[in-house]
């Protein structure tokens, strides 16, 4: 902004400034700047933004530091990094007499999630992309269909996963009874509650993958395609060497998305097993933050759990925007 001063007033020297209290050709200049004039309509969402999104970011940072229980107001006149150690290695803190488990199972339990249901929604949306694009019958109709769980809310979409998953008079053991597998136990059994909710999770975000590659493949030149043919490949040859190489961007763009999904299902696992308690083999770092902050009164340790959420999610998102900022995007 000084530099931008500077070069203003040294297009219009000092003569020309006006000594009587009138508009400087500097005052003028900045006042023309679309910037400023469009100030009344994008500077109160941005203060907005600013103190109830990134203040509110910042103060739970400053919150992870102290030894906040939820009681009377915390104490910031002695910060340290107690609940991050504790967070990795366990312990009775100062703030508590009951011993804390470390955050492994959580975070382990996060990355499985964020790693199976990105690769399968993923690879499942890009296959769906690619029959779409093959100008399959009754395309619009399949790709609504293909589309619609992503409409539905985590809660809509856990409690009817829930139905399905009935050992009793669910469409998925009905099924495997048919052909002499069921009733399986699937949203109380340890081995398989977290891949009942990966799968859930597949199926509702599938098809935003679909129409993230769609919308790809649509983009790419027919003569890609021809020039493939006419080279001898086969059609799995010519996706696999020529058009899928070709998908990094929409890829990035949908990894971005899904992962960044999977790190929030808080409001699945608790709709899906009735509250914050899903069990060690189901239990992310989400539920384990809640549960810390209202159910066992350690606000403090539970900021520290949303503070190492949002450093996840950065590492996820960071690389992505520097990208589009390289690319000239932004």
């Amino acid at each position: 902004m000084r530099k931008l001063i500077d070069r203003l007033r040294n297009r219009w020297p000092d003569s020309e400034i006006r000594a009587d209290g009138g508009e400087t050709p500097l005052q003028r200049s900045l006042l023309r700047r679309d910037s400023v004039r469009s100030a009344p309509f994008w500077l109160p969402p941005f203060l907005l933004v600013g103190l109830f999104v990134y203040g509110a970011v910042l103060w739970n940072a400053v919150l992870s530091l102290t030894d906040f229980t939820g009681l009377g107001s915390p104490d910031y006149s002695s910060l340290d990094l107690e609940n991050y150690v504790i967070a990795f290695n366990g312990g009775t803190p100062t703030w508590s007499e009951l011993t804390v488990d470390p955050i492994w199972n959580s975070l382990q339990n996060t990355v499985a999630l964020m790693i199976v249901f990105s690769a399968v929604c993923l690879a499942l949306g890009l296959l769906l992309a690619i029959l779409l694009d093959r100008k399959i019958r009754f395309e619009d109709t399949l790709r609504t269909i293909y589309l619609l769980p992503m409409s539905l809310s985590f809660v809509v979409t856990a409690k009817f996963w829930l139905y399905m998953y009935n050992p009793d008079t669910g469409l998925i053991n009905i099924a495997l009874g048919v052909i002499g597998f069921g009733p399986v136990e699937i949203v109380q059994n340890p081995d398989l509650k977290l891949w009942a909710v990966a799968f859930a999770l597949i199926w509702q975000f599938s098809g935003y993958a679909m129409i993230v590659y769609l919308a790809a493949l649509r983009g790419i030149p027919s003569s890609h395609f021809e020039a493939a043919r006419v080279d001898g490949a086969s059609t799995v040859r010519m996706y696999w060497r020529v058009i899928i190489p070709q998908l990094r961007t929409a890829t990035v763009s949908a990894l971005v998305v899904i992962t960044v999904f999977a790190l929030k299902a808080f409001d699945f696992l608790f709709s899906m097993y009735g509250g914050y308690q899903p069990g060690p083999s189901a239990d992310i770092l989400a539920t384990r933050m809640v549960r810390e902050a209202y159910a066992n009164q350690n606000w403090a340790y539970g900021a520290t759990i949303a503070v190492i959420l949002f450093v996840m999610a950065l590492f996820i998102v960071a690389p992505y925007i520097y990208s589009q900022y390289r690319r000239g995007e932004l």
